[in-house]
């Protein structure tokens, strides 16, 4: 009988990318092949939960038989894809059977949903996206590229999100509100009003504590 399991390599070999391998167990039809390396090449003499460690410039020869999907939880995870992408590999999508994303939305390559993520109707997510355990999207939502979605975090209807945002562990955005691109909404925020790019907000009701941010 012919294998016909979707076989991933995780960009990405810290303890991130273990949980994702984790989430991806679950998920039918799909099996971790290994793991890959950008960075630290003595990584790849070690096995991680027994499988193996490949160096990024070695992984052209899965183009044709293998998935990626980048186990990076922080936004910079464009910097690996952009490496990978060269070599002409496809990116999974990835819902966890506990995940519901609406018939009506749309996930882009890479993106991952995680265990009790639900997506309301008519939303639109973007590429390499990561949402996190239990995290709940709102109908008519917005979501750019590389954004990543904490645990419990809470993003309303009428929302766009622009690239590269990193929302904290249980922060709430309210409905009709913009998020610019590259900014951090600290863990627990509550977010009342649009966001400014390059900036974190923390509190209840959240304020910019900071800016001059880059998640690049």
């Amino acid at each position: 009988m012919t294998n016909c399991r979707k076989k991933v390599l995780i960009l990405g070999t810290m303890t991130f990318a273990e949980e994702i391998a984790d989430v991806i167990s679950e998920i039918p039809g799909v099996e971790v092949a290994g793991f890959v390396e950008n960075m630290d090449k003595d990584r790849c003499k070690e096995n991680i939960a027994g499988l193996p460690v490949f160096w990024v410039d070695e992984i052209a020869k899965f183009a044709k038989t293998h998935y990626a999907v980048c186990g990076l939880g922080t936004t910079r995870r464009s910097i690996f894809s952009d490496q990978v992408a060269k070599y002409n590999m496809p990116f999974a999508k990835l819902i966890h059977p506990s995940a519901r994303i609406s018939k009506k939305s749309s996930l882009g390559k890479g993106t991952i949903l995680s265990v009790g993520v639900i997506v309301a109707a008519n939303t639109k997510i973007g590429n390499h996206v990561m949402i996190n355990r239990g995290a709940t999207i709102g109908h008519h939502t917005t979501i750019d590229s590389f954004v990543t979605i904490g645990p419990n975090a809470n993003v309303a209807g009428n929302c766009k999100i622009d690239s590269r945002v990193y929302i904290g562990i249980s922060a709430t955005i309210i409905d009709h509100v913009c998020i610019g691109a590259n900014s951090t909404i600290a863990a627990g925020a509550v977010v009342i009003k649009d966001v400014p790019s390059r900036v974190m907000v923390a509190g209840v009701p959240a304020k910019i504590i900071k800016e001059n941010v880059s998640n690049k």
